[in-house]
């Protein structure tokens, strides 16, 4: 950091175990890729190109390398991977894994019907190829899921072989673990993390609101995900309790 301050919280360094900020690249140029790079790659753990946007965007191959000298893995949108298996196609994913000389992948249903055992089947097989983050949760606002289902289907793929689950939220943070209002589900969370641990959930958490919530509720150091790139140094200053959201939260005992 630049300067010194008393109580500032803990965070962890990366490599991280815990704490981590997934940042979601929804389109950014080379040059902005670079920018984004520089300024924020000491707070980005993870980053993922949004839904399927890598289909269609321009200098992949370049992209993903400036990813990569900055030691920053990329994984490929869940949507992307749904689109593959809709359409028969999963032996063509895992080499498009491959082709990008990928690490990290996502496995997700938010937009197909799949068997949960077949979902589970594709986290297996590709966990053998690389790291496997599985999200739970639907993409559409109607469907809720009953919490026991969440921490089922939690606790079953990580058992099957996900590095970490991610919590459903969209990119615009109304699903899933929100309601359309993007009001946490609360007593979701917190029964999910009855029984999961919660250094092995991501939540996606887009909107500050969000973050601040999750901070006060687990720690400066609580893994977030779906944070757009011109939050992250926002979020860092946030889970340090240098904000005014979060100000008090880690002062302890200091009055003025």
């Amino acid at each position: 950091m630049n300067y010194e301050l008393n109580n500032i919280p803990v965070r962890t360094e990366k490599p991280r175990t815990k704490g981590f900020t997934m940042a979601m690249d929804k389109g950014l140029s080379l040059r902005a890729t670079e920018d984004f790079v520089e300024s924020c790659s000491d707070f980005v753990d993870i980053v993922k190109l949004g839904w399927a946007t890598s289909y269609v965007t321009k200098n992949l191959n370049e992209k993903l390398a400036i990813y990569k000298e900055a030691g920053i893995p990329v994984y490929l949108g869940g949507t992307l991977f749904e689109a593959f298996i809709v359409r028969g196609q999963f032996d063509d994913y895992r080499k498009v894994l491959d082709k990008y000389d990928l690490t990290f992948a996502e496995v997700s249903d938010g937009s197909i019907s799949l068997n949960h055992d077949k979902k589970c089947e594709y986290i297996a097989t590709l966990a053998k190829q690389v790291t496997v983050l599985s999200e739970v949760g639907s993409k559409d606002a109607a469907k809720i899921i009953p919490p026991y289902k969440w921490i089922e289907q939690m606790r079953t793929e990580l058992d099957a072989g996900a590095w970490k689950v991610i919590g459903e939220a969209r990119e615009g943070g109304n699903v899933g673990l929100f309601r359309d209002s993007g009001e946490v589900r609360q007593g979701l969370v917190e029964e999910i993390l009855t029984q999961i641990p919660e250094e092995r959930i991501i939540w996606e958490a887009p909107i500050k609101s969000q973050q601040v919530w999750f901070i006060k509720l687990i720690g400066a150091n609580v893994n977030l995900g779906n944070i757009s790139p011109s939050e992250v140094i926002p979020l860092e200053t946030i889970r340090l309790g240098l904000r005014g959201d979060t100000f008090d939260h880690f002062l302890g005992e200091i009055k003025l």
